[in-house]
């Protein structure tokens, strides 16, 4: 996707307005589409040389409901919100729309960015020593840890009877 500075854009639509050439011509001169000249058309006719100035916005959820809420009201298209309410591009509103439709109002919520901050779990209470609770996991460790070691045994005996045979042949 090609960013346009805001300096081309005014430029572009500044040219149209005083006559030079007609909107569709003078898209397809500049190699756009004849939709995004429109768009740049318009919210230059209701925002002047300000409607360029846009960096990236967060928009609330109470902002992005009269968006909707006006559309439906007045019966505008999306192009036609879009250049009213100085949205960039009115992809933007019909996703809105399409979110709010398919889940409702939740859809339209601020969504926290990035990447969730890894808390660590707290840490289980840890029974005090010498309680009934602290000797079973004692205990029970110890069990673990004596059957790992009895294994450990199998396995290296069961090696040195391989070894013994190997050798013998």
């Amino acid at each position: 996707m090609v960013k346009y500075s805001s300096e081309f854009k005014i430029q572009a639509v500044k040219a149209y307005l005083n006559g030079i050439e007609g909107g569709n011509i003078m898209a397809e001169r500049l190699g756009l589409s004849r939709g995004l000249f429109w768009n740049w058309v318009n919210q230059y006719k209701n925002h002047g040389e300000e409607a360029f100035n846009n960096g990236y916005t967060n928009h609330s959820l109470e902002y992005k409901l009269d968006v909707l809420h006006y559309m439906q009201d007045n019966g505008t298209s999306i192009n036609e919100t879009a250049a009213i309410f100085n949205i960039p591009s009115p992809s933007t509103i019909l996703q809105w729309s399409r979110s709010f439709e398919a889940e409702g109002v939740d859809a339209l919520k601020p969504k926290k960015k990035g990447r969730p901050s890894m808390k660590k779990e707290p840490k289980k209470n840890q029974p005090s020593e010498g309680s009934e609770e602290a000797l079973r996991a004692e205990i029970e460790r110890l069990r673990m840890e004596n059957s790992y070691l009895k294994k450990l045994k199998a396995l290296i005996q069961e090696k040195e009877k391989l070894q013994n045979k190997t050798k013998r042949k």
